[in-house]
């Protein structure tokens, strides 16, 4: 799936609750539950995102087909559903995707909105780690 048809598919899904924000947040809950454990050799200072209120860990790699794999990890459930609806999106795709892509099921489900300013800062946060990392790699 394109990064598109994953941003879309999310949409839906926070579109089926309607302006119930509790199941919308139970649906972020849910979706940290999906995030393979992240390997503590992973858990390193160079792996932390900063201006994040909680504890994240984020590792990318390029797989055997030079698309960059993304694993994270969060000490706070609601940060840790945030971001692995970000590596749901980001996930599996070239690096050269994920620098152009644009972003927008955050604004379309308005996670800025319900969010409290640290924790929007922190998925800003997460996701200009991501653009990096992928950055990084593109010439890989």
């Amino acid at each position: 799936m394109t990064i598109n048809q994953l941003q879309d598919e999310i949409i839906a899904d926070f579109e089926f609750f309607g302006n119930d924000w509790d199941e919308k947040y139970e649906y972020i809950i849910s979706t940290a539950k999906t995030l393979r454990t992240l390997e503590t050799a992973h858990k390193t200072e160079q792996n932390i995102i900063k201006g994040c209120q909680s504890q994240v860990w984020l590792h990318g790699y390029l797989d055997d087909q030079k698309r960059l794999v993304f694993e994270a990890d969060s000490d706070a459930i609601i940060t840790k559903g945030l971001v692995a609806m970000l590596i749901r999106v980001l996930s599996d795709h070239t690096p050269k995707e994920i620098v152009e892509a644009d972003i927008y099921f955050m604004d379309a489900i308005g996670l800025k909105n319900h969010l409290s300013p640290t924790r929007s800062n922190g998925l800003l946060s997460m996701l200009k780690q991501m653009r990096l990392t992928a950055l990084a790699l593109s010439n890989q």
